[in-house]
């Protein structure tokens, strides 16, 4: 088996492929400063820096009007997608805390993007359900609990349109999907990796971005 590159990726790496990615504008920027600076012991929930480029990039390239948003935390990365939205363009977001999401409302009000941004506050799982079950989502952005993306999918998957967009993040969960024994969210990820393998509705990669990063299009 051939892995190919095998570039490690030092900080200083990392610095450089960030300053060769479009940068974050002062709003993104201060609001991760925010969320790392309020809630350190959580901070590592929110989406890393290049991701939020990248689902800008994606938005674009789908050209997505209808995007749903399954955990939210401190609105990064709802920021960086609704900033690529046509102005007639809406996120749906899911998220069960006030207190995290209220971060991202401050955010998106300064940007200028809160009329794009429905936040709902409530199990991600009963927003999907009373949805209409016609297919109709360009692009979804799944990070939330890893023990219910199997669920999330299932929901999803019916709903998104021909050639529409998932997204899904943690899907490497810091190599802990090697575990043949992992319980808990690992186990989540594992289940949820083979579930989308094996789904003749989609095409997926599994990339190495980050804490691993799936690209699924709906046939």
């Amino acid at each position: 088996m051939s892995k190919g590159n095998s570039t490690k990726i030092t900080d200083e790496l990392y610095r450089y492929m960030l300053d060769h990615n479009p940068p974050l504008d002062a709003v993104q920027r201060g609001l991760v400063a925010r969320t790392y600076a309020t809630l350190p012991e959580v901070a590592g929930m929110q989406s890393a820096e290049e991701q939020g480029p990248l689902l800008a990039f994606l938005v674009r390239l789908t050209g997505a009007r209808l995007i749903v948003e399954v955990g939210t935390f401190t609105g990064f990365s709802a920021l960086s997608m609704a900033q690529a939205l046509p102005a007639d363009g809406r996120i749906i977001a899911c998220d069960v805390s006030e207190e995290w999401t209220a971060y991202g409302r401050e955010a998106w009000e300064e940007a200028g993007v809160a009329d794009r941004i429905e936040l709902r506050i409530a199990p991600a799982l009963e927003t999907l359900r009373a949805m209409p079950a016609e297919p109709h989502i360009d692009m979804a952005y799944v990070d939330a609990d890893k023990e219910s993306q199997i669920s999330y999918w299932e929901e999803l998957v019916p709903r998104l349109r021909p050639g529409g967009l998932i997204v899904t993040d943690n899907t490497l969960y810091h190599g802990t999907v090697l575990d043949e024994s992992a319980t808990g969210s690992a186990a989540g990820v594992r289940a949820f990796n083979d579930h989308v393998a094996a789904d003749p509705r989609m095409d997926s990669v599994l990339l190495a971005i980050s804490d691993g990063l799936t690209l699924s299009r709906k046939r």
